[in-house]
């Protein structure tokens, strides 16, 4: 059984290992695939239209199997590689332990962003974004630039207390859980997240920068989390609802997946804590 942890607790071993099958995803073109998927989505989902992995009920369903296709990946890879997580809410800055240069890499230089250190920078001839939105071939960062701080403990608590899964307008606009978590409303807790790491963390093609996954495994977690804690209540909208995903709807790009589908992990996979 896969066992997600903590980045913070990881051996030195575990960390290379991680590195290592990221580095073989993105050498095979596979880890690129991902990229691709990613931005397709976010540029198509609207408040006003169809939306599947964002702005939407089934953001978190969608993010689950999306993170679950891309740990077999390193798995095809290295067997003994599973998605950490980072829990945001303790390792609050520049220089907690995910940035050093053995594990991802630091914040990026004065001007262009450019991270400079680490197998994710540009000098190590390993990571060229091609996925792009702008003519820029490096990953780029700027961690908590602006005086930007990331979500608390008592944010997310706050959150995760909220009874009610989502609600109409099915959208960034809506109340409930979801869009709590993904940050349209309230505390802005995942959204703020991207934007506190900069560079391609704000934008579509966010899965560029490897944090994105430790982020989103994070996000789940505290999915895992909210269902723990209100058993009874579950995924909304259950009936069809017009632009939307509802219980046993298909999601795209997958056509045999639906939310029902991912609303337990444990065939999968479990958390450390």
């Amino acid at each position: 059984m896969t066992v997600r942890k903590n980045q913070a607790h990881l051996t030195r071993a575990e960390k290379r290992r991680f590195v290592d099958a990221l580095l073989e995803l993105k050498s095979s073109g596979r880890y690129d695939e991902f990229v691709d998927v990613h931005n397709g989505f976010i540029m198509g989902d609207t408040d006003h239209g169809e939306r599947v992995g964002h702005r939407s009920p089934s953001f978190l369903p969608w993010h689950r199997r999306f993170l679950i296709d891309f740990e077999r990946r390193l798995q095809e890879v290295d067997p003994s590689v599973a998605l950490p997580y980072w829990d945001w809410t303790v390792d609050r800055t520049p220089t907690a332990s995910l940035w050093a240069a053995d594990f991802l890499g630091g914040t990026g230089r004065v001007g262009d962003g450019k991270v400079m250190d680490g197998a994710f920078a540009e000098t190590s001839g390993s990571w060229s974004i091609t996925i792009r939105v702008d003519q820029r071939p490096f990953l780029r960062r700027a961690l908590g630039a602006g005086r930007r701080e990331l979500p608390t403990r008592a944010e997310v608590d706050a959150v995760l207390a909220m009874p009610v899964y989502d609600a109409p307008p099915w959208n960034s606009a809506s109340s409930g859980f979801r869009n709590n978590l993904e940050g349209w409303r309230g505390a802005d807790l995942h959204n703020r997240v991207h934007v506190w790491v900069g560079g391609q963390m704000t934008t579509g093609v966010s899965p560029n920068d490897p944090v994105f996954w430790l982020h989103h495994a994070f996000v789940d977690k505290l999915w895992a989390d909210w269902q723990a804690r209100h058993p009874r209540s579950s995924y909304l909208p259950v009936e069809r609802t017009r632009n939307v995903v509802a219980l046993n709807d298909t999601m795209r790009p997958w056509n045999d997946v639906t939310p029902a589908d991912m609303l337990d992990h444990t065939p999968y996979y479990t958390y450390d804590a």
